[in-house]
């Protein structure tokens, strides 16, 4: 078990002191609503029934739901408009602009450094080294005083592995600020989720979403778990009705077929394998790193030449090789049967 952190000393002071806005669904959700300015005759479709009123602030519903599948307690759970609103909330809860700084591994999702831009918060950076796992000594020599956030993503995105729980388990250990795992592709690993240990753990955050597994990229719709404290502190500084009543609804229905859920992301993982095998077959194809994930981070000769080739076919794969140890990299999504066996047969009728 880590060291207990003191959160409250690592929190803004202003963010300490906000009083934050109390909305009329805070109070009463059901009966007759004449509290917050609703459109009394309803939406104008039949279809639109139920939207004149304002979503739970809490959702408390939907954050029990998700803290049944994830193992934890609902008072763990926080949802958001996806990951990035969780990211950028933690940047305005524990960074101070212009002061703070945050640190990162790259090559790895690249919302971690927009945001700390918008917030005037700077970046120190340790590569992953050349099997795309962290340098923990190097992290912690890099850590320095006003250093408040370390961000992890396993299965990283884009390289696709997952990082070594030995190396993980010593940084949540000894890194001196807020440790975020961001596991957006954890439901297509054999490796466990770290959520439950946030149970153990005050300075751990795990991100999830359900982009991803639950294949809801549309409704945008981001979890990060953490501790009780962590979490009052996201829901203080949250806007009111953050996730909106269509999201909810979809969220929440979603969590009734779990079974087909685990159905998809087993195919997933086995049309992975078969994509892998075939594509390991191109000549074109130099290398192809191994995958937790929903994607594969394929090295080939003239990586930017078949993307562009690819695009004018109207293939769509991402360019990857600008990124640290990714050089002539394509990160290719798992798409399905018959739309990766057209992907394959456009490469082969690719000249250069």
């Amino acid at each position: 078990m880590s060291k207990k952190f003191d959160i409250d000393s690592l929190v803004r002071s202003n963010i300490k002191q906000l009083k934050p806005y109390r909305s009329a669904r805070d109070d009463f959700q059901d009966g007759l609503l004449l509290d917050a300015n609703e459109n009394s005759l309803g939406a104008p479709a039949e279809s639109l029934d139920g939207l004149h009123r304002y979503p739970s602030p809490a959702q408390r519903k939907l954050r029990q739901k998700l803290a049944e599948y994830r193992g934890v307690d609902p008072k763990n759970v926080f949802v958001g408009a996806g990951s990035d609103e969780a990211i950028d909330l933690l940047y305005r809860i524990f960074c101070r602009p212009a002061k703070d700084r945050v640190l990162t591994t790259p090559p790895t999702y690249g919302m971690y450094r927009v945001s700390a831009n918008i917030h005037d918060i700077a970046i120190d950076e340790v590569l992953l080294d050349e099997n795309f796992q962290p340098q923990v000594e190097k992290i912690l020599q890099k850590a320095g005083p006003q250093t408040k956030i370390l961000f992890l993503c396993s299965p990283n995105n884009p390289t696709g592995n997952t990082f070594e729980h030995s190396r993980i388990e010593k940084l949540i250990d000894q890194f001196p600020g807020i440790v975020v795992i961001d596991e957006a592709y954890i439901d297509f690993s054999n490796q466990r989720s770290y959520a439950p240990e946030v149970k153990n753990h005050s300075n751990l955050v795990v991100l999830q979403t359900m982009s991803k597994s639950f294949g809801l990229a549309g409704i945008r719709l981001g979890v990060a778990i953490a501790s009780p404290k962590i979490i009052d502190y996201l829901m203080k500084v949250k806007a009111p009705y953050n996730i909106n009543q269509l999201t909810s609804q979809a969220a929440l229905e979603a969590m009734d077929h779990t079974d087909r859920i685990a159905e998809h992301i087993q195919s997933i993982k086995k049309e992975r394998a078969r994509l892998r095998d075939i594509l390991a077959e191109l000549p074109m194809v130099q290398h192809i790193y191994h995958s937790e994930a929903n994607f594969l981070l394929v090295k080939m000769n003239e990586a930017k030449k078949f993307h562009r080739k690819l695009a004018k076919k109207n293939i769509i794969v991402r360019y990857r090789g600008d990124e640290p140890g990714c050089s002539h990299c394509l990160r290719i999504t798992v798409g399905t049967q018959e739309e990766n066996d057209a992907l394959v047969e456009a490469l082969k009728g690719i000249s250069l």
